[in-house]
C-alpha cells in the first residue's frame, strides 16, 4: 500500500516506481532532497565521462548519456570549437559521424572541413546554458563558417565567431549563403544514421528551389527557429540502447511546401489571436523529471 501512495506521489518518476527503472539492475531509492535540485546543476558540473557501456538513456531533450566518447579537439578535417565549454562529448556513433562527415565534406566540397560547435556534456543531460536538447549524446551543432584554418589556437577557437546566412528575420538566404552550404548539408542528410536536420526556414526553401537529382535528403531537412549560424544534426538511436526514445519519422514528403508557407508567414504574419493564452513558464528540469537512471550515471558529492 505504502509503496502505491509514493508511486502516486511522484508521477513525474514513474521510472522510480519500477524496481528496474528501464528493465535493468535494481537501482537504488533516489534521494528525496536530491531529486528536486536542477538537473543542469548536477550535469553541468560533470567534467568526465560516466563509465560502462556507451548508452543513450531517454530522450533528446530529457536524458542523459553512458560510455560517452570525446570527439578530439583537432582533426585531419575538423576542429571542435568553444573547448571551455567541455561539449565535445557524444555516443561514438555520433563521434564517428562527425568524423566521417568532415572527411567528405573537405574531400566533395571546397571547404577544408568543419567547425564543430556543441555536442554534448560528458554525461550528458541539461546544459548550464543554451540549448534543451543536446542532451542524450546524438545531438551534433555544425557551424556555417567555412574553415579557413584547422590549426586554431584554443584561444581563436573561444573568440571566432561563426557567419549567419540569414535575411529577411530568416524567411531568406542571406549574402553569406553559398551553394556549397547546400552540399555540405546534403552530405550531412544522406547519412543513414541522421534522423533530422535543423536549419532556419530561408534555408530550407532556397534548398527546395535549387536541389536538383536525387532530392530524397530534402526529407530529413526541417525548418527550425534560429539555426543560421549553425545547422543542428540529430541522429537516430544507435544500437544497444534500448532505453533510447527515438525520434518522431519525418512526415511524407520533401517539406518544400510547409517550409514555403512557414516563410510567407514570417515575411507577411497573420493578426495576433485575441483568445490565446501563453502558456506558464516551467521552472529549470529537476533530476526526478529525467529518467530514473540518469541519476545513476551522477559523482557522488
Amino acid at each position: 500500500m505504502l509503496k502505491h501512495l509514493a508511486c502516486a506521489a511522484a508521477l513525474a518518476l514513474v521510472a522510480a516506481c519500477s524496481p528496474t527503472g528501464g528493465g535493468g539492475p535494481a537501482l537504488p531509492p533516489l534521494d528525496a532532497t536530491r531529486s528536486g535540485q536542477e538537473a543542469r546543476l548536477l550535469f553541468g558540473a560533470e567534467r568526465a565521462p560516466a563509465g560502462g557501456p556507451s548508452e543513450v538513456i531517454g530522450g533528446y531533450s530529457r536524458g542523459c548519456l553512458s560510455g560517452a566518447r570525446e570527439l578530439p579537439e583537432t582533426g585531419p578535417t575538423w576542429q571542435a570549437m568553444r573547448l571551455s565549454r567541455n561539449r565535445n562529448w557524444g555516443h561514438p556513433v555520433l563521434v564517428d559521424y562527425v568524423q566521417e562527415l568532415s572527411a567528405r565534406v573537405a574531400a566533395e566540397t571546397s571547404w577544408n572541413g568543419l567547425y564543430v560547435g556543441d555536442m554534448q556534456q560528458p554525461r550528458g543531460g541539461p546544459m548550464l546554458t543554451g540549448h534543451v536538447s543536446h542532451q542524450s549524446g546524438l545531438d551534433v551543432d555544425i557551424w556555417m563558417l567555412p574553415p579557413r584554418r584547422l590549426d586554431l589556437t584554443e584561444a581563436e577557437r573561444e573568440s571566432l565567431s561563426s557567419i549567419s546566412t540569414r535575411s529577411a528575420r530568416g524567411a531568406r538566404v542571406g549574402e553569406n549563403w553559398t551553394a556549397e552550404h547546400m552540399e555540405v548539408m546534403r552530405l550531412a542528410a544522406s547519412d543513414p544514421r541522421v534522423a533530422r536536420i535543423f536549419v532556419f526556414t530561408g534555408a530550407k526553401v532556397w534548398m527546395c528551389d535549387n536541389a536538383t537529382g536525387d532530392r530524397s535528403w530534402l526529407r530529413t531537412i526541417r525548418p527550425a527557429n534560429g539555426h543560421h549560424y549553425h545547422f543542428h544534426v540529430r541522429l537516430n538511436c544507435p544500437p544497444g540502447s534500448r532505453d533510447c526514445e527515438a525520434q518522431a519519422a519525418p512526415p511524407p514528403g520533401d517539406g518544400c511546401d510547409e517550409a514555403r508557407a512557414r516563410a510567407e508567414a514570417i515575411l507577411n504574419p497573420p493578426p495576433p489571436d485575441p483568445d490565446y493564452v501563453p502558456p506558464p513558464p516551467r521552472g529549470p528540469m529537476t533530476l526526478a523529471e529525467l529518467p530514473r537512471q540518469c541519476a545513476a550515471l551522477l559523482s557522488e558529492g
